[in-house]
């Protein structure tokens, strides 16, 4: 058990039952009248839903106990991704579900962070821009328009992102792992 006034960002909380929420902001007011209290921003570990929750100052809350660590990833058996610990070699198997979107900007080896809680894997987070190859794209037309346009290029994973005209297949792209976005070209 903890306080309010311990929470951080990142903080994982176990609420409602026995949900588990991270704080994702957080701010401590304390208003002319009346006593003190904590406005936060909470996310879904399972569902993604975000919700505003305000808690009196110094109330007590449930820490849930998540361990992040660095993993390498191996393979797909199916419906499931597996996972190495790159310090104990232990392989952890993450169902589909709990990747997510993800799973368009994995490549084999590439190295991660798994949270686990009470043997469970609670999410995977990739790093914020992956390194991929254009594997299929259709040649880029110059027409009249006022500014540059976009194209559908199809990635080395599967993923289906939108590049400038100017990309060819072969070439190397930075994508944002967040939001699927074209970044740059990769020398």
């Amino acid at each position: 058990m903890a306080t309010t006034n311990d929470l951080k960002n990142g903080t994982t909380l176990k609420l409602d039952g026995g949900e588990l929420w991270n704080v994702v902001e957080f701010q401590h007011v304390k208003p002319g009248k009346g006593g003190a209290f904590v406005r936060t921003k909470l996310k879904n570990v399972t569902s993604g839903k975000v919700v505003d929750k305000t808690f009196n100052a110094g109330a007590k809350v449930e820490v849930a106990n998540v361990d992040r660590r660095e993993m390498q990833y191996l393979y797909t058996d199916g419906e499931s991704y597996i996972f190495m610990d790159t310090d104990t070699y232990d392989q952890v198997e993450v169902p589909a579900k709990v990747l997510g979107n993800n799973a368009d900007y994995l490549l084999e080896s590439a190295v991660v962070t798994v949270a686990i809680n009470e043997g469970s894997p609670l999410y995977v987070e990739l790093p914020a821009a992956v390194e991929l190859e254009i594997s299929q794209t259709d040649p880029g037309v110059q027409g009249d328009r006022s500014t540059g346009g976009t194209k559908s290029a199809t990635v080395e994973t599967g993923a289906v992102i939108q590049v400038p005209l100017f990309i060819t297949t072969g070439e190397r792209v930075k994508v944002d792992t967040r939001t699927g976005d074209y970044l740059g070209r990769v020398n």
